[in-house]
């Protein structure tokens, strides 16, 4: 490693030999003048796919070379399985892979890839925590992927704080942020997370990278969900689906049919619901359940969405539809570990805790979307036309929706009316009518 530049505020880990490499479409051109915007060409940038089509949905299509992603998850989740498969597929493509191990040993990385099948020989395993010695394997290899796992464990030498600390993960995260640009390497930190689902550490690491992905799931179930919280080059709303096998991670590409299971009959508190991540559109179940409870003591337990929202939802069912419910324990989940946060689930809530009370239920072929008002409104959503189209295709025989406003919606409905029946509502009351 040679000594640092003049310039105080360039990080160590960076070579004059590699500042002075051509950076690719990174470049930062200090000398070139201010243009106005529509004389500035559009930029092509190019992508890796890492042969995961759920993880390159995250990523926007792809890892772009030279960026920087940080991918977070509790701790067996998967995330090494996930990185190691998804680097054994692109160095079969004939991408230069480094994989750097700083938490297990390479005889252990080399047990995993052998369950999992990864054996490719551009695939390399480095076992080291020394971020100078990193930054020399980077400098010398010039891989088109680097993943380092964890940067939780690596260190700069310089710096006499600990592993983990909040000055090392800055000065870490910097300096292999900063190699990455300049080099045209990609790099992906895998980074711990807190009791509370976070990213452990200073929040400069989100700032610093450019796609943020969340890894998350149930340890006891086979399912997993890749989320993008941030992304500079692609949606920042996508997830991707995943099932954990015993030869690691597959993609699934229907979600509907790994969320929803179906229901014979027409069981009370349950509500099919469509809702859109990203560009794509999910069905998901909503299931309610209402308890005997005593006056002022009541309870409300969620589950898979914003709590605060179901609290509303609850007082409009009392106030607009003269449901009583302070009596009653109220327990709502999103079923598949799925988190909602759009709108259009709101009538599928109130549906659902609804129909729990009044132990009336909808057929499991009926889905159900739209926005609730306070005033007890069925209120327009978003993507309409697409969220029609995807129960087409998914053999829905009845939807609940929202006044068709827009042509597009109005199309869309219309072309799928001869396969559903299509029943608009105004209000939470003529939603309520449907109930059976």
């Amino acid at each position: 490693m040679t000594q640092a530049s003049a310039d105080p505020h360039r990080p160590r880990a960076l070579s004059e030999e590699a500042s002075e490499s051509s950076p690719g479409h990174f470049a930062s051109q200090d000398d070139a003048p201010a243009r106005p915007l529509s004389e500035i060409p559009e930029l092509d940038i190019p992508r890796m796919p890492t042969g995961l089509p759920e993880f390159d949905r995250v990523l926007g299509g792809g890892i772009v070379p030279g960026a920087a992603v940080l991918l977070g998850g509790d701790p067996g989740i998967g995330k090494s399985t996930l990185l190691l498969q998804a680097g054994d597929r692109m160095a079969r493509q004939g991408h230069r892979v480094l994989y750097v191990s700083s938490e297990e040993s390479a005889q252990q990385t080399k047990l995993r890839a052998k369950r999992l099948g990864v054996d490719d020989e551009r695939l390399l395993i480095y076992a080291q925590t020394n971020l100078e010695k990193i930054g020399r394997q980077i400098q010398k290899l010039r891989p088109h992927l680097c993943v380092i796992d964890s940067v939780q464990m690596i260190y700069e030498p310089t710096n006499a704080s600990p592993p983990g600390s909040v000055s090392q993960l800055r000065d870490c995260a910097t300096e292999l942020v900063y190699l990455a640009k300049a080099g045209g390497t990609a790099v992906c930190l895998v980074g711990h997370v807190t009791k509370q689902g976070l990213l452990a550490g200073p929040k400069l690491l989100e700032h610093i990278v450019d796609t943020v992905l969340y890894f998350e799931g149930d340890t006891h179930h086979d399912h997993r969900i890749v989320r993008c919280v941030k992304n500079r080059h692609g949606n920042t709303l996508e997830v991707g689906l995943f099932r954990m096998g015993a030869a690691g991670l597959e993609s699934v590409q229907d979600a509907s049919a790994l969320l929803i299971e179906p229901h014979a009959g027409s069981p009370p508190g349950s509500v099919i619901c469509a809702v859109t991540q990203g560009s794509r559109v999910l069905a998901l179940e909503i299931q309610a359940l209402t308890a005997d409870s005593m006056l002022g003591s009541a309870r409300r337990k969620v589950s898979g969405c914003d709590a605060n929202r179901v609290a509303m939802i609850i007082a409009v069912l009392e106030k607009r539809s003269g449901l009583r419910l302070v009596d009653q324990d109220v327990f709502v989940n999103v079923v598949g570990g799925m988190r909602v946060n759009d709108p259009a689930a709101d009538a599928a809530i109130a549906l659902a805790i609804a129909g729990a009370r009044m132990k009336r239920g909808l057929s499991s072929r009926t889905l159900v979307m739209g926005e609730l008002g306070l005033l007890g409104e069925f209120r327009q959503i978003g993507a309409l036309g697409q969220r029609i189209s995807e129960a087409a295709r998914l053999g829905y025989s009845r939807l609940l929706v929202p006044i068709h406003r827009s042509e597009t919606d109005k199309a869309a409905a219309a072309g799928a009316s001869q396969q559903m029946q299509i029943t608009t509502c105004r209000t939470l009351d003529d939603a309520l009518a449907t109930l059976e």
